[in-house]
């Protein structure tokens, strides 16, 4: 039995002015599922990502999370309910250490005197902890992150996100600064996320991270969802058809369609 979806989004359409961005976009994602959002530019990728994270407000269609319909006024709200945002260049304080940047804005404080004192010890050993169940290996917390690699922050991010009760995560070409090695360990960051019941959505261009890590493919073109595929039934081909609009998925099977090449 499938999974109740954790996000689904119906007829999703995206305005600006004549200019119509997304036109009738309707997906779902489940809990502890890795969905990749692929496309060209102008795919509508961007703008998607800005209406579910809270940025901006769709012209029209329904976005339901974790069980009921919402409407987040900014990404605040949406960061409220449990939907967070991951950039390639992250939201760390590069000139603060692991456990500062793991607590920012929650830090744990005792008052003596009435001053407030951090709880320092307890908050390094909470952050140990939550990066060891994570699948993270820092040899310091007292290192400041401007000296970690791009896949370590990467996966402080990732790990504070779920720590702090995180439901459906968007990774927005989050390796696209990263070489093979830290890709790869980002890869299986993402994979312990999916373990621990997260919501994921890969936006990427490069097919391999897509089928490394991804249990469904989103195609988008042109405003549009072109293909909605599990990945061990499609191939990396398929995709770039799908891509490019060379073919057009109809139910079980495709068909061959005339289309524009302007993206």
């Amino acid at each position: 039995m499938a999974s109740p979806a954790l996000l689904n989004l119906v007829d999703i359409t995206k305005k600006f002015g004549a200019v119509e961005a997304l036109r009738g976009v309707s997906f779902s994602v489940s809990a502890g599922e890795v969905v990749a959002l692929l496309g060209d530019n102008g795919a509508g990728k961007s703008t998607l990502v800005k209406i579910i994270s809270g940025e901006q407000r769709p012209t029209s269609g329904r976005l339901e999370f974790d069980g009921r319909e919402r409407h987040f006024a900014s990404p605040g709200e949406a960061k409220d309910a449990g939907i967070e945002t991951v950039y390639q260049d992250l939201s760390l304080c590069p000139n603060l250490d692991v456990v500062a940047n793991f607590f920012m804005g929650r830090e744990l404080t005792r008052k003596v005197f009435g001053i407030p004192i951090l709880r320092d010890r307890e908050m390094r050993e909470e952050t140990r902890r939550a990066l060891t169940a994570g699948g993270t290996r820092i040899p310091s917390l007292r290192t400041d992150v401007e000296h970690l690699s791009g896949g370590q922050r990467q996966a402080i991010e990732l790990n504070r996100f779920v720590h702090w009760g995180g439901k459906l995560v968007m990774l927005d070409e989050p390796f696209a600064a990263l070489g093979v090695e830290q890709t790869r360990r980002g890869l299986e960051t993402v994979d312990n996320v999916r373990q621990r019941g997260i919501g994921v959505i890969l936006i990427t261009h490069v097919m391999a991270q897509a089928f490394a890590v991804a249990d469904r493919i989103i195609v988008m073109r042109q405003g549009i969802v072109a293909g909605d595929l599990r990945t061990d039934e499609t191939s990396p081909d398929e995709v770039v058809r799908l891509i490019t609009g060379d073919i057009e998925r109809v139910g079980q099977g495709f068909k061959q369609q005339e289309v524009g090449t302007n993206l």
